[in-house]
Formats: structure tokens, C-alpha cells, sequence
């Protein structure tokens, strides 16, 4: 059965096996679907019943995979930017997929762009002419539908307090008649998306809901005159019972409860009481990001998916979500969790892996570490397999030929049946000697059906294609001194003469060649303002700023893929290579320009046809470090460059910046990435590439902690942060 999500553009096509398995009592908290095809399409047309007319060739992005969820679990989706998990979660979100119950409660938190998510260089908005609902409202009205609750309950007062008996009985049927028609609308869906039992069921539920709407709008209809006074009664009592239903689930006591967990939830994201009184409409985005996380984690539901949930956290928020979703699996009713996210950190929470490769997902009990060394040991272990028995094929083969050679000199037949024997086992029944199950191969159990041979190859498996992300040397400086410098900085906002409001006070921090530097802190703590100093996009109000007179200064914005899909539309025509030739002014030829993109992983048609509006995020941050790096800087300041990028990517960066012979200033809540990129951690050993090579590492490693604007080196590092982040964790759960 095909399902279908119409949309003006883009169109999700799915399709699945279902079976008979559990259709009278589902577990909504657990999914079992094979068989399960997903295509993007764009420019498919629909009739008037919904059915596809025609269509364009669309992107694949799953073919034939299982997709099979355990009540309670909790899973992280692995895949590399452009695999479709974005695409996997709506449809299984929107109950796209055949075999998804439309009774099953999904909550999706969709990646979406930041904005200023974790901007901290300015006071936050506190416009009290906002309109729309204020934070704290707008989190108990998305998981309660309070307002839908109180509109039915408006109207039934109203018809009850005219004092007419058709006013009461025209409120309920209003009422009802809309109840009905949302009804209608859902098994109508249902049975569009269903197919085999289910689809029976499904077809033959919503025959009865068109028949009985038919009904009801008749009477829905009916002249007042019409209406018996039997009917008027009961009718007007069925009102008067319905409205003390409404009023029970808007009770003071029951919105106190949610509200307390609503305020609860919002304090570990961040929010301060008076931020939770704001409007929403006069909050950043990333703030408006936060409050629909907190909606979400406050909706009673059978699978909570979160899309990249940490891209407008800070570390308290992160450690704070990462302990709140752990936490909730103590629960009978826990809600199965799907998460997808670059943090490798955060990820840890999950028990479980889904990978999307090859347009198939492949499940995995155990954690990303565990998933790349089972994985690395299968490799080493098929390899040898395979080495061995290739060269047990090679002696059979010289075997079989030498005594083929002999038998028939000699007329041996029993040498010519033996060689003949060995070549019909080369030939049918060679290759995996255990099953997938790690036992001994059996041909009637583990081959069922026909095949041109009774067992499968040999085969290693191999990894996709590295991530590419090389950075080009910095140029020549050819005089040694401090790369960038500053001393005894403060800075406070213009016209904000209060000391009390210094955002930055007595700040000191020097950048030499090679230098690892990082810079944490929790939002509004200034270290944007810092960064905005060292790249002289501000002036301080107090203390220095001194350069290298040669310094060439990259510096990647927190909004730089924003600010590049701006720049996209306003040109739909231009592509990375007509921008970054555009931008070279000649210093650079076609073929140097095409060569830098395609070290950052923008190779051929990908830079020269594909406009910048049309670039995944991921893509886009490619894009922005090639107009950095071409000028071949002397120092690379970066703040929150993984936000758009996939775990893998996440991992080529930190490796190609960790043996980088320029300095790095990095700003990240990405403990994975800073304590690599900085502190020279790798996966299994600590020293960086100079230590390995027994020589002294000159390069100075620093992790500086901002907090109310004031620097200090954390001697411990990232861990330190972390490790007083946990405690402040812990002191709000107490909230």
C-alpha cells in the first residue's frame, strides 16, 4: 500500500508489508515493519481521492528495509548528511508508513533552522507589547490542547446560559459535528495507508464513520420545529454532562500539576522565570526552538523523536536533556526514543543504533563506540576467513586440475570423480562455513529458496567512502610573535554606563602559531562578545587589542549557514564554485578553486551545478570554510561550527583541525569535539601527532571557562566545565 504526504513540492512515498501480528491488542510503543520502501518525490499530482496521477523520478532513500522498535527503548539514527533521516522521522511521525497505527501518539521535534540559537553578545528581548501567548502558556497549551478544551467549553456555556433549550442542544451538536468530522478525516487516512487485515479493518471502520456522519447531518440540519421533546431533553442534558467533563480536565489542581512539570522542564533549558513570562513571538529562535523541546517533552506520548535537540542548548540544557531522557525509562510507560544528533556526548543516552546506509537500516544493541569496534573486529576477523580460504580454493583448485590431469593419462576414473566432486564444491557450495547466527551453516535452515549457490561469499565489509575535510597549510608569516592578543578587556554594551552590566571585565587571552585554545561557557556568559572582539567586529571599552602585522584571521560565525541560504535565495542561480570565484578575485584559477571545494567535500557537479539554496547544512558549512581557507590563515576562530553537521563529519574535522599547523580557537558545546580538537584526545590515546612521533610538542593547549564575563583557565579542561555543569544539574532537579 502506498502512503503519501501532499505538499506543494515534495512528496514522501511509502510502502510496507504488514502482517496479522497483534492486530487486536498493538503495543503503540513498538514498531514492526518490513518490507518498508521510501521515496522523495516532487511534482506528483493527486486525483480527488487522494491517489497519484502522476509523478517525477524521486530520490530513494529506503529500499525493502526492516524497521523494528522495542517498547521503552531508546535509539539514535546514525546516518551521514543527505541519508534521509530527516525524511525517515516525518513519515514515521505523520504515520505516512503503512503499519503505523493512527491511534499511536507521536511527538517529533523537527530540526529546523537556529537563528541566533546561542546567542549571548546581547540582552535578551523583553518587549512587553509581544503579542500571542506568553512562554509558559504556550508549553502547557501544545501538551494539553487547554485552549481546543476551553473554546468547547465557551460554546456550551454560551448556549446553556441563553436560557434557551435549542441554544443548548445547537452548542452540543456544533460540538459533536466537529468531533465527528476530525474523526472522519483520520480513518479516512487510516484506510488510505493500510492494507492486507489491517487494511480490512481499516475500510470497514471507515464505512461506518461515513455512514454514521451521514446520519448526524441530518440531524445536525433539523429545523427547531422538527426536534421532539424527548430529543430537546436528553440532548440538553448529554450538553450539561459534556461541559462538567470539559471543566474536569482544565481543574485548577490538574493544570497546577502540568504547570509545575512545565516550569520544571523549562528551567533545565535554560529558561529564567522571567523569560518563561515572555511572548513567545518576542524570543529569539533558538529560544523558540527551546520552548517547542519543552512542549514536546512534556506531551504524554508512545515515541518521542527529537532531530538534532542540541543545536540550540548550551551544556546545561544538554547535560540537563541527556539526564531527563535517561531518567525517564524508569517509567512503565516510558516513550520509545528516536534521537538523532551530531553530539557524540549526548548520544551516549541511547541503548540502541540505527544506521541508514546503502538505503537499508541496520540495528545495532550497544553504543557508537561499540557499534565502530564490533564493527572493525568483524572487518579484521571476515579478512582473515576470506585470506584462508582463498588459499584453501587455490591448493583445491591445483588439486582438482593436477589430478584431472592424471586420471585422465592414467584413466583413473576414481581421480577424475574426485576432481570432479572437489570442482562441483567449488563451484556450488563454497563460501561461509557459519550462519548469520554464528552457528554452523545448514543449507535447509539458512538458504531457503532458490540460488545459483548453496552459500553465500566471503565477504569483508567495508566502510563508505571517508568523510573528505582537508585543510590547506597556513601561509608563510616569516617573523615569529603572538598571532592576536588581548589585554585587560572589558566591554559593555553602548549606552549601558552601569559596571554591573560589563559583559566581558578584565579580560587577557594570547594566541601564538600552533596554539589550541577553547572557550566554554553557558549562553549569555560573553563568549560571543569575545569572539567578536578577536575578530575586530567590536571595540573593547577598557584594555588592548595588538596583532601580528601579517595575521591572516578565518573566523566562522555561529550564523554562517543562515546567513549563506539568505544569500542563496536572493541569488537562486548561484552555485559554491560561482561564489567562491567570485570571491577569490582572480588569486585563485578554476581549477585551484575547484580542487579547495573538493577538499572540503564539494567535488565536481556538486560545486558547479547544484545552486547554494539547494546545499544541505552540512554542506553549506563546506562551503563557508572555503571562503575561509583560501587565503590560508594563520588562525582559525570557530564558533559552533558542528551545529549542521553529521557525526562522521563532525569526527574528519576534528581530526584534519587536531594535526593543523595553525592556531585554533574554538567555541563549542561539543565536549567530543573540543576535548579532540583542543585537549589532542583521540578515541584511544590522549598524545597528539607530534608526542607520537617522540618529538616536543610546542603547541599550547588552553581551555578557558567564561562565566558572567569573567576568564579563567580550567586546568582539568573540558571535563572540569562538565564536571561543574553536573553539579548545577543536579542542584536544579531539586527545583
Amino acid at each position: 500500500m502506498t502512503s503519501m504526504e501532499a505538499e506543494s513540492a515534495v512528496t514522501i512515498l511509502c510502502t510496507s508489508k504488514q502482517t496479522r501480528f497483534n492486530i487486536g491488542t498493538p503495543n503503540h510503543r513498538e514498531l514492526d515493519i518490513e518490507g518498508l520502501n521510501i521515496t522523495v518525490t516532487s511534482g506528483v499530482k493527486t486525483n480527488a481521492k487522494g491517489k497519484a496521477k502522476a509523478k517525477s523520478e524521486g530520490i530513494e532513500i529506503l529500499a525493502n528495509a526492516k524497521l523494528r522498535l522495542k517498547a521503552g527503548q531508546r535509539y539514535a539514527l546514525i546516518g551521514r548528511n543527505g541519508t534521509g533521516k530527516s525524511t525517515l522521522l516525518k513519515a514515521i511521525a505523520e504515520k505516512l508508513i503503512p503499519g503505523i497505527p493512527e491511534e499511536m501518539r507521536v511527538v517529533i521535534l523537527q530540526q529546523t533552522d537556529t537563528g541566533d540559537a546561542n546567542t549571548d553578545d546581547g540582552p535578551a528581548s523583553t518587549s512587553d507589547n509581544g503579542e500571542g501567548p506568553v512562554v509558559l502558556e504556550e508549553v502547557i497549551e501544545r501538551a494539553t490542547a487547554k485552549h481546543a478544551v476551553q473554546r468547547e467549553i465557551g460554546i456550551l456555556s454560551k448556549g446553556i446560559n441563553s436560557g434557551d433549550s435549542f441554544g443548548t442542544l445547537r452548542a452540543f451538536r456544533k460540538i459533536h459535528h466537529e468531533r465527528l468530522q476530525k474523526e472522519l478525516f483520520l480513518k479516512d487516512k487510516d484506510a488510505r495507508l493500510r492494507s492486507g487485515a489491517r487494511g480490512m479493518q481499516a475500510r470497514k471502520a471507515l464505512t461506518v464513520m461515513e455512514k454514521k456522519v451521514a446520519q448526524f447531518q441530518s440531524q445536525y440540519e433539523e429545523n427547531d420545529e422538527d426536534i421532539s421533546p424527548e430529543t430537546l431533553s436528553k440532548e440538553t442534558t448529554e450538553a450539561a454532562d459534556m461541559l462538567a467533563d470539559l471543566q474536569l480536565q482544565v481543574e485548577p489542581s490538574k493544570l497546577a500539576d502540568v504547570e509545575c512539570k512545565a516550569k520544571k522542564i523549562l528551567t533545565g533549558l535554560g529558561f529564567t522565570d522571567s523569560r518563561m513570562a515572555q511572548p513567545v513571538s518576542s524570543l529569539s529562535g533558538g529560544w523558540k526552538m527551546r520552548t517547542a523541546l519543552a512542549a514536546a517533552l512534556l506531551q504524554e506520548t508512545d515515541i518521542l523523536i527529537l532531530d538534532e535537540p542540541t543545536n540550540f542548548l548550551d551544556l546545561l540544557g544538554i547535560i540537563w536533556l541527556q539526564r531527563h531522557l535517561t531518567s525517564l525509562a524508569s517509567s512503565p510507560d516510558a516513550p520509545t526514543l528516536i534521537l538523532v544528533s551530531h553530539d557524540r556526548d549526548f548520544i551516549s543516552l541511547c541503548t540502541d543504533l540505527l544506521i541508514l546506509k546503502d538505503k537499508n537500516i541496520e540495528p545495532f544493541h550497544g553504543d557508537l563506540p561499540a557499534y565502530e569496534a564490533a564493527r572493525a573486529e568483524k572487518r579484521t576477523h571476515m579478512a582473515k576467513v576470506k585470506d584462508a580460504q582463498d588459499k584453501q580454493k587455490e591448493h583445491m583448485q591445483q588439486t582438482i586440475q593436477r589430478n584431472l590431469r592424471e586420471g585422465k593419462a592414467k584413466d583413473d576414473q576414481n581421480k577424475i570423480r574426485q576432481a570432479k566432486s572437489r570442482q562441483k564444491k567449488l563451484d556450488g557450495r563454497w563460501g561461509l562455513e557459519t550462519s548469520a547466527k554464528g552457528g554452523r551453516f545448514k543449507l535447509n535452515r539458512d538458504l531457503v529458496g532458490y540460488h545459483l549457490t548453496s552459500r553465500a561469499e566471503v565477504e569483508v565489509p567495508t566502510d563508505e567512502k571517508p568523510v573528505s575535510f582537508a585543510i590547506p597549510g597556513p601561509s608563510e608569516l616569516r617573523f615569529p610573535g603572538a598571532l592576536v592578543s588581548l589585554e585587560g578587556v572589558a566591554f559593555r554594551y553602548p549606552g549601558d554606563k552601569s559596571k554591573a552590566k560589563m559583559v566581558l571585565r578584565d579580560v587577557s587571552l594570547s594566541v601564538g602559531v600552533g596554539d589550541r585554545i577553547g572557550v566554554v561557557g553557558l549562553n549569555g556568559s560573553g563568549k560571543s562578545t569575545l569572539v567578536k572582539l578577536l575578530v575586530e567586529e567590536t571595540r573593547p571599552v577598557a584594555g588592548t587589542l595588538t596583532k601580528h602585522p601579517r595575521l591572516k584571521l578565518g573566523y566562522y560565525a555561529q550564523h554562517a549557514v543562515e546567513e549563506l541560504l539568505k544569500l542563496g535565495r536572493g541569488e537562486p542561480e548561484l552555485t559554491a564554485l560561482a561564489l567562491l570565484t567570485r570571491e577569490v578575485h582572480g588569486e585563485l584559477d578554476e581549477g585551484e578553486t575547484r580542487g579547495l571545494l573538493a577538499q572540503l567535500g564539494l567535488p565536481g557537479r556538486l560545486a558547479s551545478d547544484v545552486p547554494v539554496r539547494r546545499l544541505s547544512g552540512g554542506q553549506l558549512v563546506r562551503l563557508e570554510m572555503g571562503r575561509i581557507l583560501w587565503q590560508r590563515p594563520h588562525c582559525l576562530v570557530l564558533d559552533e561550527v558542528t551545529t549542521h553537521l553529521d557525526y562522521e563529519t563532525v569526527a574528519a574535522l576534528r581530526e584534519a583541525l587536531r594535526d593543523w599547523e595553525g592556531a585554533v580557537v574554538v567555541i563549542s558545546h561539543d565536549r567530543w569535539f573540543v576535548r579532540g580538537v583542543v585537549e589532542g584526545i583521540g578515541d584511544e590515546e590522549s598524545e597528539d601527532e607530534d608526542d607520537r612521533a617522540g618529538t616536543k610538542a610546542a603547541r599550547r593547549r588552553v581551555v578557558y571557562r567564561l562565566k558572567a564575563g569573567e576568564m579563567k583557565v580550567l586546568e582539568g579542561g573540558v571535563s572540569e566545565f562538565e564536571e561543574g555543569v553536573e553539579r548545577r544539574v543536579r542542584r536544579l532537579e531539586g527545583y
